[in-house]
């Protein structure tokens, strides 16, 4: 049950992380009082595409890879490589969102003018695109969780001499 679930949410990553690489590629719009805005120009975004190739990379290989019996058993390799990515993902996602947060809501001690107004296409694609990266950032979330337990199930509970057990009880 927990391998099934553990490759459900592998393969569901890699269609939110594409999906995300590409309204974040093809988000683009012309304005022609400020000009041309395109993703390339802001590197939280590059950021963020960067990342998400990487999680779908990854999540392929490990769905792939927990149907093979000698990977399978590197339970400490999904846990150290899930933990990477899931804060990977949390750190692209926070740049994303700061830059969204300007273009809503600028910087007035900086001199910075909100652009939503201006550029009302991006920011709305950009908007579906953090919330596709959230949605995959929670299934790597479940799954570093999944890997954790697994990885530390392996060891038995510590043993707590009786004497110690009676004393709390006290």
């Amino acid at each position: 049950m927990l391998k099934l679930l553990d490759f459900s949410l592998r393969l569901s990553v890699i269609p939110l992380s594409v999906a995300t690489i590409w309204l974040t590629v093809t988000n683009k719009q012309d304005n022609s009082i400020y000009g041309y805005l395109k993703y390339s120009n802001l590197t939280g975004l590059k950021y963020m595409v960067f990342i998400s190739g990487i999680c779908a990379s990854y999540a392929f290989i490990a769905a792939v890879s927990t149907w093979i019996r000698c990977i399978v058993t590197k339970t400490w390799l999904f846990f150290v490589s899930d933990q990477i990515v899931a804060y990977l993902m949390v750190t692209s996602g926070t740049a994303v969102l700061e830059i969204l947060y300007l273009a809503y809501n600028g910087d007035r001690e900086v001199s910075w003018s909100e652009a939503c107004t201006s550029y009302g296409k991006f920011c709305y694609r950009l908007k579906l695109a953090v919330i596709l990266h959230a949605l995959a950032l929670s299934c790597f979330i479940i799954l570093a969780v999944i890997s954790a337990y697994r990885a530390f199930s392996i060891f038995e509970p510590p043993l707590v001499p009786s004497k110690v057990v009676e004393e709390d009880r006290a």
